[in-house]
Formats: C-alpha cells, sequence, structure tokens
C-alpha cells in the first residue's frame, strides 16, 4: 500500500540488492574530453533506444496525469480487508463522479468498469493522477495460496482492464484447481511509462520495492493461516521484484517477459524465495540487449541458464499472452503458485 499521504498504511522500505551486474566498457572510450568519447555517447544513445524499444509494450494509453480525485480512504493497521473494500469502494464511485463532473468522460468510464457493479475487492484505490490500485480476487481471508502479479510499464487506471483481464484469468485457473486460492492485483507504484527515460532505469523500480515489501508483510496477516504467497512479475514488473527484500513472506517469485533485473544472478536478489523465469517463444523481449551500461539496461537475462533461476514452460506466448486462457504459461505459474512441480523443473530431476 502507500505510504503518506497516498494512504499506505504500512511504514518502511525494503533492503535492496547493491548487486547491478554491469557490463563495463572501455574506460578510455569514456573519458571526457577524449577521441572515443563522441563513440561512447553514441553507444549509450543506441543501447537506450534498444532497451527502450524492447522494454515497453506498445500501447497507446489515454494516460491522464492531471485527473482530479477524491483523497484516498485512510486505514488503521489492524484495518480488515472487508473495511478496506467497503471504503475503497465509496472512493471509487466518487472518483468516477468527480473524473464526470472533470469533463473526463474516459476516466470516469473506465472507473466506473472497475467498480464491477459493486462486486470489486479493492485494498488500496487512489483515483488521482495515474492513479493506484490493489484489487483482490477470491477470498483473501480464508486463502491459504495467493498470487500477487506486479505489472510492467504503462499499467494505470487507463490501462487497468488488460492487467484486471490476467488478474481474473489467473484466479479461475488456480479455483480449478485449489479453491482456497486469491490473486492479488498490485499497481500499488507508478510505473514508468511507454515512451520515457524512467522506463530505462531501476529508479522506479527501487521506489516501488519500497511499497512492494512492507505491503507483502501486512499480505501475510490478511491472508489465511500459514498461506504460501508467490510474486508473479511481468516485464518491468520483474525489475520490481528483483529488489524487493521479501523476508519470509514470499516462497516463490516467477519473472516472466523480463528485460533483466538489474542482477547478474538470482542469488544476488534480496530474497529467499525461490526465483523461476520463464520466457515465450513469441515474446520479442527476447530481443532486448542484456547488458548494463552506465546505468542503462538490466543485465543478465533471467532465462539465461548463467542467471540461476528455475526455468517454467512458457510456450508460444507473445508479450502480453502470459495470462491468457489456455496456455502452457498461465497452468506453469499456476503450478508454481499452488505448489506442483512445472513439467520444466520435473525435467531437471
Amino acid at each position: 500500500m502507500a505510504t503518506g499521504t497516498r494512504t499506505r498504511t504500512q511504514t518502511g522500505a525494503g533492503t535492496r540488492t547493491g548487486a547491478t551486474g554491469r557490463t563495463r566498457g572501455s574506460g578510455t572510450a569514456l573519458a571526457t574530453g577524449r577521441a572515443g568519447s563522441g563513440s561512447g555517447r553514441l553507444r549509450r544513445g543506441l543501447l537506450a533506444a534498444l532497451v527502450a524499444a524492447a522494454v515497453v509494450v506498445p500501447v497507446s494509453a489515454a494516460a491522464s496525469p492531471n485527473v482530479p480525485a477524491p483523497a484516498p480512504a485512510t486505514f488503521s493497521e489492524d484495518a480488515t480487508p472487508r473495511s478496506r473494500y467497503a471504503a475503497n469502494s465509496a472512493n471509487l464511485a466518487e472518483a468516477a463522479r468527480t473524473a464526470e463532473d472533470a469533463d473526463r468522460p474516459g476516466r470516469a468510464a473506465r472507473l466506473r468498469a472497475m467498480s464491477a457493479a459493486g462486486a470489486a475487492r479493492f485494498l488500496t484505490f487512489d483515483g488521482r493522477g495515474r492513479g493506484r490500485a490493489v484489487e483482490v480476487f477470491g477470498e483473501l481471508e480464508s486463502a491459504d495460496r495467493v498470487a500477487v502479479l506486479v505489472p510492467g510499464s504503462d499499467t494505470t487506471l487507463d490501462t487497468y482492464e488488460r492487467f484486471r483481464a490476467g488478474a481474473v484469468s489467473l484466479q479461475q485457473r488456480l479455483q480449478a484447481g485449489h479453491p482456497r486460492s486469491a490473486v492479488v492485483a498490485w499497481l500499488g507504484y507508478d510505473t514508468p511509462g511507454t515512451v520515457s527515460t524512467t522506463v530505462l532505469s531501476a529508479d522506479r523500480a527501487d521506489a516501488a520495492a519500497g511499497e512492494l515489501a512492507p505491503f507483502l508483510k501486512q499480505l501475510r496477516g490478511m491472508s489465511g493461516p500459514g498461506a504460501r504467497i508467490s510474486l508473479l512479475c511481468h516485464s518491468y514488473g520483474s525489475v520490481v521484484c528483483a529488489r524487493t527484500a521479501t523476508g519470509s513472506a514470499v516462497g516463490d517469485i516467477a519473472l516472466f517477459g523480463s528485460p533483466g533485473t538489474g542482477a547478474g544472478s538470482a542469488r544476488e536478489l534480496p530474497t529467499g524465495a525461490r526465483v523461476w523465469a520463464g520466457r515465450g517463444s513469441g515474446d520479442w523481449i527476447g530481443n532486448v540487449p542484456h547488458v548494463r551500461f552506465g546505468g542503462i539496461g538490466f543485465g543478465t537475462d533471467p532465462v539465461d541458464p548463467a542467471f540461476g533461476a528455475r526455468p517454467f514452460a512458457a510456450g508460444a506466448v507473445g508479450h502480453s499472452d502470459y495470462l491468457k486462457p489456455g496456455t502452457e504459461s498461465l497452468d506453469s505459474l499456476a503450478a508454481i503458485v499452488l505448489g506442483t512441480t512445472p513439467a520444466s523443473e520435473a525435467d531437471r530431476g
């Protein structure tokens, strides 16, 4: 959830790894005023362009940074999920009315769709600007298997429908095999924009990790006794998860559609959880240059055996299709959440 005026009830920031896994270039090429400095700038510029093209999903989202909305609801540390759902539902309805009054019919319509006829369950909702939302699918308080979805770039209230669709698909798949399961769609950070310099570095991920770590700790108390929590991290969201100190709250972390994490290996991540990685054969992010240079890029490819993550089968899916019904990737991610062994792991012996 958020801190300060953004109404998150947790405090503190997770410990992030200092490892960067960076690939160093020639010192002479980077020296100011030397003959190779122009070449170095060109290399950095080309790398930035390549990483930008690979990390983001080309979406024409109608981002609404200045949309007015009421201040989000505030809660005590021991507030129950149900009390949060009720207060955030009322706030969501008021945010839709405010957007309509401000002549923002598109945002108003999206917020009304999010309300899902009053059945939506939000642990956090903030309708201001690009917005934040943490939504629950399933009965969280009795769930003993909980998946937390962390989205990538350009996920906002204006593109929330596609994020929610993946969460619904995962929950339906989990329920088929294990009724006491829940999915939490965690749009709890300001994601980098599709076309921006922020998507090229880990700055947004570092800030997000400070939000996600205390949320996970609090989530453990909201879930059923002894609940097994898994982090499922897509695209830039994998950079967020790789910087989040999970403590004992999380048993598994799955990275998919990942451009890299900024770390050289899974051992460098600030977690004791099992780390998984998978990529669909149709995912163009496999073409990202897996280097880190001058703070640009995210280093070692998580699906590279050298990274040390456990592989999971993702089939032929594209970058935005990992959670679509009927896909091999969805089956594998569900198996990770439920604690059964994905086929690729069984093959390892």
